[in-house]
């Protein structure tokens, strides 16, 4: 494993551990986890040397061989810069969280384990180079901050404005994700350093780019996208201040820095990205000075400064790609210790309204000079950072202007936006830190601690370093440049230049407005709240509510036959379609393989049609259930003792589930259908009944060469060390599959449980031990009163005294006492040799669940909850963690994911007995079926049991009062 692999594994296992750290140490573990991601900000320094000297660092992974994917990290200047800010400043959020947060503040764990899960992903996500792996950590961003900006859950604007950001993120991750695809396959390469390298042209590409733009677009929160950014400020300060202003919404500036230098010549490329930004950087700036909050003048702020950087980089030239870098390693440095002073004022004064807040410019000097110097640089106040970036920007965008008529069109309205940015800092400081008159000085409820200030002030001294160091800075960013023109040096002073003396206008007539529109009784007029996109997003989102609700209740009438018929003439209206306009019908039929098909076949279409008639529940049941054996029995005639022994556990368990859920059911069926609704149900059955013969005789008469099939004992034994081909194929050839239908079933579990249990589905009614059980049973047999008692009977179950004797059967106990322990040895025996005779993981794990059923009907919930004290849903875990665990395990010794490794130990003239580290795989099935029907048996048996107690028992109570 590589060096940048093994920093973004580590913080990947610390976000695991945030979560019982912080519960553990409360507020106090952010300071090990800021220390976590300063270290991994140290090594990616030590690791980024050589890229430093010009080099560039590629660690590769196999993912999908097949198809030519890797799990690919590229760290060059680009890449390393970003990892760089993400990593270095999580760490001074991360210590500022030590403080922001009270201690012993409600989902504190949570919080700490999803800010980690975002800063790793957002790491992964700039050292990615294969774009299918750049976009699962781009929508891993997108799902962590949605968890963060909804982090107080129990406010109504944060889950709205989460659910805001969630949705058009991913919408335009999702753009971005066919664009990816187009790109890959023009280039013939997923690696995006590739792609870009790569000399693309045409319809595809065009709508590639615009759809990649889209992702990029939305994730800055650039105009029409814009209005989820000022939404996401319900989020707590640190979000803001990591996510919206150094880390995520620098994702999509980052995507546009990658791809310009390949793409900047598509048609309407430049056009685009600096109309988009310049409208975003107006209107961001306009909509600043209008705010009362002071969180949402710094928040529209920021909109504003990321179209000026979409802007610049949209111009297209690598000199002006070098100013937009400049520019946003300078936005990053000022805005997040702005965004951290608001939390501090926040706290302190518990307001953030600026016509409430007064006189905190002398109550807290520090926080107000660390404050003012972030702003400054904000405006582009030399010495600082921010005026060097802005002067580049200048520079560069007036002379790509001379030429370039775009590049001009641009200087004008950054210069114009910069004027908006100088007065909306005056606002914001006048705002949060001014004595006004009539206003009362507020009240200091809790005064920042010297923790709290840290990190604001370690970013503001590096605004002030970088203006002095900018040379430094400089050397750097030119390795970023991809061309031959070179832009100016970043310098403090270049002399008498017009980009300082734009500077200088931008700065005079900045404050002359700022002064304006600081006074109490100014008001500025904006485009009514009715055509803003915040508005038509939520337009379109109630329009997109109110059609599912239409739509729904046409189509969802609570009746399953209703649906069953729908999915059926779909079905049958699609496949017999096709098969009708498209199909080669077999010259040659064979209808009977073997005679003993027929009366197979005839008893369960008997079966079948009687089920068709039955008028009880029960019967139905068994009658379908009799079709099921019948296919067990014809799997078995052809040869596949496997799909026989499963199916007919399979049947056996679903008979069983079904009849537990007909307990609650009235026992007749209701009335008969009209005579109308059974014959079109009998057209639809025959229907369905010839397409699917038709489709079986077509597909098996189709095949012209040999299936590969045969092949698959041959790789079964070479791959997996097996002879059981079947098993084989389960846990290693598509062990992805098998992973997959392990999701579906602990989803369904979850589902069932959900329906049965009112508040929780862990058990938790009081168990009786083995112990307890066994000492009751040896106490009973001392002391027996009269044999011939029912209520004297030897118990043959753990929980046998806690049955009503009027209802025990000894015959039923005595057997299920004997059988117990011989099927779960066979269950065992069933997963340890299933993997070169039949069997395997899913028939143990039924088998084993078929003797908890005999248990449970033999002594009830009692029974079954004194022979399993596990939890299901802790078994059902640790199967699926097992079978995950065994998929990834081979990874980390340079194999492809559920790779198989084995060694025969020689067991002397006991034979051989080999060993696959596949059958641990198949362990977890084991115990994931296993969970499944202990929970099964668990919602539908035991609680629905203990239901139908309490309601008798309140049946019996009140009838007792009425006498």
């Amino acid at each position: 494993m590589g060096a940048l692999t093994s920093v973004l594994v580590i913080l990947a296992l610390v976000a695991v551990v945030a979560h019982p750290l912080v519960r553990r140490y409360s507020r106090n573990a952010f300071f090990v986890l800021a220390a976590v991601l300063g270290a991994a900000f140290v090594a990616l320094l030590v690791i980024a040397q050589p890229v430093f000297a010009g080099e560039t660092r590629v660690e590769a992974f196999p993912w999908v061989p097949q198809l030519d994917l890797t799990f690919t990290f590229r760290l060059d200047t680009l890449s390393t810069l970003f990892a760089l800010l993400v990593t270095g400043a999580g760490a001074l959020v991360l210590l500022y969280c030590a403080r922001y947060f009270d201690e012993g503040e409600a989902g504190l764990p949570r919080f700490a384990a999803v800010f980690m899960g975002f800063a790793t992903s957002m790491l992964g996500l700039v050292l990615a180079d294969d774009v299918y792996l750049l976009f699962i950590f781009w929508e891993g961003t997108t799902v962590f901050s949605f968890l963060l900006i909804g982090h107080v859950t129990r406010l109504r604007t944060s889950n709205a404005a989460a659910l805001q950001a969630l949705i058009v993120t991913t919408l335009g991750g999702l753009a971005m994700l066919v664009g990816f695809v187009l790109l890959a396959h023009a280039a013939g390469s997923s690696l995006l350093s590739e792609i870009v390298a790569t000399p693309l042209s045409g319809p595809v590409t065009t709508t590639a780019v615009f759809l990649v733009l889209a992702g990029a677009l939305s994730k800055s929160a650039i105009f029409p996208f814009h209005f989820w950014l000022p939404g996401a400020m319900a989020a707590p300060t640190p979000v803001s201040a990591y996510l919206h202003a150094a880390a995520m919404v620098k994702a999509g500036i980052y995507l546009i820095a990658r791809i310009t230098p390949g793409f900047e010549d598509v048609a309407g490329y430049q056009e685009t990205l600096v109309i988009l930004g310049a409208i975003t950087m107006l209107n961001g700036g306009i909509r600043a000075l209008k705010q009362y909050d002071i969180k949402l003048i710094v928040a529209h702020g920021t909109v504003s400064q990321l179209g000026l950087l979409v802007m610049v980089f949209g111009v297209g030239d690598p000199r002006a790609s070098f100013a937009g870098l400049a520019l946003l390693f300078a936005h990053a440095l000022a805005k997040a210790p702005l965004f951290l002073a608001v939390g501090v004022i926040d706290h302190a004064t518990g307001t953030r309204d600026l016509r409430r807040l007064s006189g905190l410019g002398r109550q807290l000097p520090w926080l107000t000079a660390i404050t003012v110097v972030a702003a400054a640089s904000m405006a582009g106040v030399p010495p600082l950072i921010g005026f060097v970036a802005k002067e580049s920007a200048f520079t560069e965008l007036l002379e790509i202007g001379a030429s370039e008529p775009l590049a001009l069109l641009a200087f004008w309205v950054a210069l114009i936006g910069s004027m908006l940015t100088v007065a909306y800092m005056v606002r914001f400081l006048w705002g949060a830190f001014a004595r006004k008159p009539g206003v009362a000085d507020c009240g200091i409820a809790h005064r920042p601690g010297p923790i709290s200030l840290i990190a604001p002030a370690a970013f503001v001294l590096l605004t002030v370093l970088g203006g002095f160091l900018a040379p430094a800075f400089d050397s750097l960013l030119q390795r970023t440049i991809v061309g031959s023109e070179t832009p100016e040096h970043l310098a403090l002073w270049h002399g008498f230049t017009p980009a300082l003396g734009a500077s200088v206008v931008v700065l005079l007539v900045g404050l002359a407005l700022g002064a304006l529109v600081s006074r109490p009784s100014f008001r500025i007029a904006v485009i009514p709240e009715r055509f803003s996109a915040s508005h038509a997003y939520w337009v379109v989102t109630h329009k997109v509510d109110s059609l599912a609700v239409k739509l729904t209740t046409l189509t969802q009438r609570g009746s399953l036959p209703y649906y069953l018929s729908v999915i059926l003439i779909v079905m049958v209206l699609a496949v017999g379609g096709t098969m009708l306009t498209t199909a080669e019908w077999p010259t040659e039929f064979e209808l009977v393989s073997s005679p003993v098909q027929i009366p197979i076949a005839v008893i369960m279409i008997v079966a079948a049609i009687f089920s068709l008639r039955a008028r009880t529940r029960f019967q139905s049941v068994v009658l379908v259930g009799i079709t099921g054996y019948g296919m067990a029995a014809i799997f078995a005639m052809h040869g596949a003792p496997d799909l026989a022994l499963t199916q007919a556990l399979v049947e056996t368990v679903t008979l069983i589930a079904f009849v537990l859920v007909i307990r609650r059911l009235p026992q007749r069926i209701g009335s008969p259908p009209t005579t109308r609704v059974r014959w079109g149900r009998a057209l639809i059955g025959i229907s369905v009944g010839l397409v699917l013969g038709a489709v079986a005789v077509i597909a098996l008469g189709s095949r012209i060469a040999d299936p590969i099939s045969l092949q698959l004992p041959e790789m079964a034994y070479a791959g997996g060390h097996g002879t059981n081909t079947v098993n084989v194929m389960l846990v290693d050839i598509r062990g992805w599959d098998t992973m997959g239908e392990l999701s579906v079933i602990l989803a369904a579990a979850t589902g069932v449980a959900s329906l049965v249990f009112l508040n929780t589905r862990a058990d938790l009614r009081p168990k009786l031990s083995r112990r307890d059980a066994r000492s009751q049973a040896r106490t009973h047999l001392q002391h027996v009163a009269d044999p011939s008692h029912p209520a004297s009977r030897v118990s043959w179950l753990l929980a046998g005294r806690q049955l009503n004797p009027a209802r025990r059967s000894i015959i039923l106990e005595v057997v299920v006492r004997l059988m117990f322990h011989a099927l779960i040895i066979l269950s065992i025996y069933l997963l340890l040799t299933g993997h070169n005779t039949p069997g395997g993981g899913f028939a143990g794990g039924l088998v084993a669940g078929l003797a908890l059923v005999a248990r449970y009907l033999a002594g009830g919930r009692h029974e079954l909850g004194a022979t399993v004290p596990l939890d299901a849903g802790r078994i059902l875990g640790a199967g699926l963690a097992l079978a995950v665990s065994m998929a990834i395990i081979p990874m980390l010794f340079g194999q492809s994911a559920l790779a198989s490794a084995w060694v025969d130990v020689d067991l002397g003239p006991f034979g051989t007995l080999p060993l696959v580290t596949s059958t641990l795989f198949d362990i977890g099935v084991y115990l994931v079926v296993f969970g499944l029907i202990l929970d099964v048996l668990r919602s539908l048996g035991a609680e629905i049991d203990e239901h139908e107690e309490a309601e008798a028992t309140a049946f019996e109570e009140e009838e007792v009062s009425r006498s």
